[in-house]
């Protein structure tokens, strides 16, 4: 039917726009996954999310090339400075009497998203763009073969700066000591990376099928 039809890169782009807008403001959550020789291990809500967003970046690269992945980049940047001015605005703003009683938890929530905002904003600036470029300079020297080295080499290097940036930045308590937040932030980060690239090896096969898939609109 008509009226249910979607562009393919349009439905990309709208999967990409959910991914990061979850993450934005779902991602202050932690999860334990378990202890290992001592080591408490957490992950973020939005490793279950997160992935798709490089392996989206590489579809539309491979297809469309690298300025047109920027461009999308570009538009999430805006929508995460979005979330993060309106987070600072729903905050400030005083309450009505029927939720005044909530208020406290509300801005402690949205508090954290508009700060999960602000490092993502940041982590994204120095990882995506990195992707992106390491994407394209291997496929300057491979060509079109080796997807699947392309895919995984580029995001293993940007999403483990992605996730030491952003862990830094959102994790990081100014009230605990050094050994405290390092050791947080390293069992979150650590197997968070080490998650990203598990799931980047085994959605590969969703790359290929991804391009091929978006190759149908090109052609047409």
């Amino acid at each position: 039917m008509t009226f249910l039809k979607i562009e393919k890169m349009d439905l990309l782009i709208a999967v990409y726009i959910f991914c990061i807008a979850v993450s934005e403001i779902m991602g202050a959550k932690t999860f334990p996954l378990g202890n290992i020789f001592g080591w408490n291990i957490n992950q973020s809500v939005s490793i279950f999310v997160f992935p798709l967003i490089f392996i989206i970046n590489d579809i539309v690269n491979e297809v469309y090339g690298p300025e047109r992945t920027r461009s999308i980049i570009r538009a999430s940047l805006f929508v995460i400075l979005l979330i993060f001015l309106y987070s600072l605005l729903v905050t400030a703003l005083p309450p009505s009497s029927r939720f005044a009683s909530s208020e406290s938890a509300y801005d402690k929530i949205f508090s954290l998203s508009a700060r999960f905002s602000l490092a993502s904003l940041i982590a994204f600036i120095s990882s995506d763009f990195l992707d992106v470029y390491i994407f394209s300079r291997l496929r300057k020297k491979l060509g079109k073969k080796n997807l699947w080295l392309r895919v995984n080499v580029s995001n293993f290097l940007a999403q483990f700066v992605d996730t030491i940036t952003f862990m830094v930045l959102a994790f990081w308590a100014l009230d605990q000591s050094f050994g405290a937040n390092f050791s947080f932030i390293a069992g979150l980060a650590i197997p968070y990376w080490i998650i990203k690239c598990l799931i980047s090896v085994i959605e590969t096969p969703i790359v290929y099928w991804g391009v091929n898939w978006l190759k149908g609109d090109k052609k047409v």
